[in-house]
């Protein structure tokens, strides 16, 4: 809803807005306007391509925590497997994809910018504590393999539930969910 006298020269005052808030308004207007273009915009590019039409995001980055998850749960029989564990660090989405062979990788890297924020900000908060959790068992891991404790080494793989449940509740965000993918979801996912 317009005010009356927008675009009529003289200043309009809504309560304590002036004509200056009131263009100000309408700039972020605009941006929001552009932003709304370019999502639409990365929609199109990314038909037919393995990054979500909605979501403007691609179950690849997954295979970033997949694989340690992985090493993970291999440590007790194959301990050699340490060394990589240990080598594991976080990647962003967009590091992850220029550094991927995926096919559609520069698509995936741009299209990120526009992700709406009802997934991206669910998203980012599963990939951080994913992140805290991989660092965190990696640690114990190598604390436990460093003390040869078997105990405390099957205990830190145990984990491994947990990331998985992260790792599906991302890719479910990634296809397009939302509900069910909140805070309080993740914060009992780690406290168990």
């Amino acid at each position: 809803m317009v005010p009356k006298g927008v675009g009529g020269g003289a200043p309009v005052v809504c309560g304590a807005v002036s004509e200056l808030a009131m263009t100000n308004n309408i700039k972020t207007t605009r941006k929001h306007t552009k932003t709304i273009e370019s999502y639409e915009k990365y929609q199109d590019l990314v038909k037919g391509t393995n990054i979500n039409e909605v979501t403007l995001l691609a179950t690849d980055y997954l295979n970033h925590f997949n694989e340690i998850i992985m090493l993970i749960d291999m440590i007790p029989d194959m301990p050699d497997c340490m060394e990589d564990v240990a080598a594991w660090e976080p990647k962003s989405y967009q590091d992850h994809f220029r550094d991927s062979g995926f096919s559609d990788r520069e698509l995936a890297v741009e299209a990120y910018d526009y992700v709406p924020a009802i997934y991206r900000g669910p998203f980012e908060r599963i990939v951080s504590h994913l992140d805290t959790l991989i660092l965190q068992v990696a640690r114990q891991l190598n604390q436990a393999a460093a003390n040869k404790d078997d105990a405390e080494m099957a205990a830190a793989v145990m984990f491994g539930a947990e990331m998985r449940l992260l790792v599906e509740k991302a890719g479910a965000i990634i296809n397009g969910e939302t509900e069910g993918h909140d805070q309080a979801d993740i914060d009992a996912v780690l406290e168990s």
